[in-house]
């Protein structure tokens, strides 16, 4: 008894399997380079360094904040807070249990870039401040452009969207100083949470 050949027992005919690769071919194509969930090596080391410094920038304004002003404490300026409205960038993409690499890459560009309108906003906030407000600034755009060439880097373009309309407004030198005290904690939060995701991205 003759057994049957591979080729008879596959029913896939060389037309049906190309006319399954030409229907799916678009969304093989749409398929992010980031499949693996990873980030290169060279990265995180990078972003370490820069997170160093936006921490350090932070430090050096909190402190100068809570010895000229007495303003040391942002849990004692809730109502501040509440007063100001001064919102949080989403970064759901980037928790541990639910972490997307691109996502992830999207919403921290995203808040960074966020929170450079935020410290632009504290310009006045004091003369003494100025310098490191404005040091605070660029290290916050190094670390947003080193996230989009890593999103170039896997052929995705972040999403840009607008944040002035959501920026808050200081009506007074105290408001703005006392902002500037919650903007820096609710930064610092944002760089601990932005820190760990890169690790676990770069672990994978």
């Amino acid at each position: 008894m003759t057994r049957p050949t591979a080729a008879a027992q596959s029913p896939m005919k060389l037309p049906t399997l190309l006319f399954w690769l030409s229907a799916f071919w678009p969304q093989l194509q749409a398929i992010p380079l980031d499949s693996s969930n990873h980030l290169p090596p060279s990265f995180f080391p990078q972003i370490q360094e820069q997170v160093r410094k936006i921490q350090n920038d932070i430090e050096g304004l909190q402190q100068r904040l809570c010895a000229d002003y007495r303003l040391c404490h942002p849990e004692e300026l809730i109502l501040v807070g509440l007063y100001l409205g001064i919102p949080r960038p989403s970064v759901k993409n980037c928790y541990s249990q639910d972490l997307k690499l691109v996502a992830c890459l999207n919403q921290l560009y995203y808040g960074l870039q966020f929170y450079q309108g935020l410290v632009r906003a504290l310009e006045g906030i004091s003369p003494e401040l100025a310098p490191t407000l404005d040091t605070l600034k660029l290290d916050i755009g190094d670390f947003a452009a080193s996230i989009w060439q890593q999103m170039e880097d896997f052929q995705v373009v972040p999403e840009i969207v607008p944040t002035q309309s959501i920026l808050p407004t200081f009506s007074s030198s105290f408001y703005r100083r006392a902002g500037g005290v919650l903007i820096f904690s609710q930064l610092q939060s944002f760089l601990d949470m932005a820190y760990r995701a890169l690790r676990l991205l770069s672990q994978s």
